[in-house]
C-alpha cells in the first residue's frame, strides 16, 4: 500500500506537469468543447492517423493510474463505482483548470470522457487483481486448546455412561437366579406341607380305624 500511495503521488505530480503547462503556440486555435464527440469528429476528419491516435491514446493513458492506483485505497463495495466517479471529478477541476487558468488550453469534455475509459480499462485489466493482492486479509481467532484436565472428566463421564447398563444387565441376570431360588423355595414348601397334611390325614384315619376295631361288639338281644 505504501508503494501504491507513492505512486499516486508521483502520478499527481506528473499530470499536473502534463495538463496545468501553459501551451503559447495554441493560444489562438483552441477552444472550449461542451458537446460529447465533438473533439472525436475534428481528430477523425482533420488530424493525421499519428496525431488522432496521440491525442486520444494520450487522455487515455491519463486516466489508466487512476484505474490501477485507486482501487487499492477504496473499500470493496461499489469500488468500480468509486473510482470512476473520482476519476470524473478529478478530471473534471483539471479540465476545468485549464480553460480558467492556463494559457493555450481549455475545457475539453472528450477529455474527461477518454481518461474515464482510460480508468475503467486500468481497473479492469490490474486495478481489481492489485486490490485483492494488497487488501488486509482479517485473521481468525483460534480455537483455544483444550487441556488434558478438561478431556479427563468427560472421559470419566464417559465411562461411567458405558458402566451403567452393564451393571444393569449384571443386575438383572443375578435377579434373575433369586426370583428362581424364591420360587424353588416356595415350590418345596407346598411340597412339604401338602406331604406333611397328607401324612397327618393319613395317620388320623389309621387312629380312627384302630379305635373302631377296638371298641367291643355289643350284641343286640333279640
Amino acid at each position: 500500500m505504501a508503494v501504491a500511495f507513492v505512486a499516486l503521488v508521483a502520478f499527481s505530480a506528473v499530470l499536473a506537469r502534463l495538463t496545468l503547462a501553459p501551451s503559447h503556440a495554441s493560444a489562438d486555435i483552441v477552444t472550449a468543447n461542451l458537446s460529447p464527440g465533438s473533439s472525436l469528429r475534428q481528430y477523425a476528419e482533420d488530424y493525421t492517423f499519428l496525431a488522432a491516435c496521440k491525442q486520444v491514446g494520450g487522455n487515455l493513458l491519463l486516466g489508466v493510474p487512476f484505474g490501477v492506483l485507486l482501487p487499492v485505497f477504496i473499500p470493496r463495495p461499489l469500488r468500480m463505482v468509486r473510482v470512476i466517479a473520482l476519476t470524473v471529478a478529478v478530471m473534471a477541476l483539471v479540465e476545468l483548470a485549464q480553460g480558467a487558468v492556463v494559457e493555450g488550453r481549455a475545457f475539453d469534455v472528450d477529455d474527461v470522457i477518454l481518461n474515464t475509459t482510460g480508468a475503467l480499462l486500468g481497473y479492469l485489466l490490474l486495478g481489481r487483481r492489485l486490490a485483492h493482492a494488497t487488501a488486509i486479509k482479517p485473521v481468525k481467532a483460534e480455537k483455544p486448546a483444550k487441556s488434558e484436565k478438561a478431556t479427563r472428566p468427560a472421559k470419566s463421564t464417559r465411562s461411567a455412561k458405558a458402566t451403567r447398563p452393564a451393571k444393569s444387565a449384571k443386575a438383572a441376570r443375578s435377579a434373575k437366579p433369586a426370583k428362581a431360588t424364591r420360587a424353588a423355595k416356595s415350590a418345596k414348601a407346598t411340597r412339604s406341607a401338602k406331604a406333611t397334611r397328607s401324612g397327618k390325614s393319613g395317620k388320623s384315619a389309621k387312629l380312627a380305624n384302630f379305635i373302631k376295631l377296638g371298641r367291643p361288639r355289643v350284641r343286640r338281644r333279640r
